[in-house]
């Protein structure tokens, strides 16, 4: 599903609780700045914790919200760390209304048999299976809200296998999976599921997928965080179990 989407009303996320994974840069810290900018307060979840701690600095600058810092390495969390999550942030923020899966590792890019047990299971550990965990840890914080948003990361390569992609193709795969699955599960909610397709963007994973590339001819992540916001705002209560692109063709 395409959109073309120039939505960031202002204050259209007032008063908002959303966590946002890989907080610390590229898409994650555009997304976390944005959404606090549109007033909400923002959870900022990634491994690394001082990128964690710039964009709490630029968002205190920008007069948001005092954010949350989670410092969690996602490789290696637990099933009980996400329900030790979800239960902090009842105990803390009473509800989340919004969780964007947006950490994710590309692995080598390879040849199907080249790709070794262990990169397979790290990334897959990651890019599904910690968001499954994280979600089911973080469910009743996200019932606890009138109108709740999940959104996960997907990617041109998880609709279409390409070859050499193998590991992140099949983990995206998984993730439109998941997505539907869980969509179908909560039509009849308060909860809408989505998935979300940055598309060729200026990040440090694009560079290093595409090493040769002019990344001055990509969008920056600040181009494309219209769509980021209208899956999280009230606007798109009514869109569930789609897959929009950031840049449609």
């Amino acid at each position: 599903m395409t959109a073309h989407l120039t939505f960031n009303a202002p204050n259209c996320l007032k008063d908002k609780i959303i966590l946002v994974t890989g907080a610390g840069d590229g898409i994650g810290k555009a997304a976390a700045l944005t959404y606090a900018e549109l007033g909400a307060e923002v959870i900022l979840l990634g491994r690394t914790v001082a990128k964690l701690e710039k964009t709490y600095d630029e968002i205190v600058a920008l007069d948001g919200k005092q954010p949350g810092i989670i410092p969690l390495d996602m490789k290696g969390a637990t099933p009980k760390n996400y329900q030790d999550m979800g239960q902090m942030i009842l105990d803390q923020y009473g509800r989340l209304d919004g969780l964007l899966h947006n950490a994710s590792i590309l692995g080598h890019l390879s040849p199907f048999t080249q790709i070794t047990p262990e990169e397979f299971q790290d990334v897959m550990q990651v890019n599904v299976t910690a968001q499954f965990s994280m979600t089911q840890g973080l469910y009743r914080a996200l019932q606890a809200a009138p109108k709740a948003s999940i959104v996960f990361t997907t990617s041109g390569v998880g609709r279409a296998g390409r070859a050499f992609w193998g590991t992140y193709s099949i983990s995206k795969f998984a993730t439109e999976g998941m997505m539907q699955v869980l969509a179908d599960e909560v039509k009849n909610s308060s909860i809408r599921v989505n998935c979300i397709n940055p598309g060729a963007t200026r990040t440090s994973m694009r560079g290093k997928a595409y090493p040769a590339e002019d990344p001055m001819k990509l969008k920056t992540p600040e181009d494309i965080m219209s769509t980021y916001v209208y899956l999280m705002a009230d606007i798109s209560q009514d869109i569930n179990g789609k897959s929009l692109d950031c840049q449609p063709k």
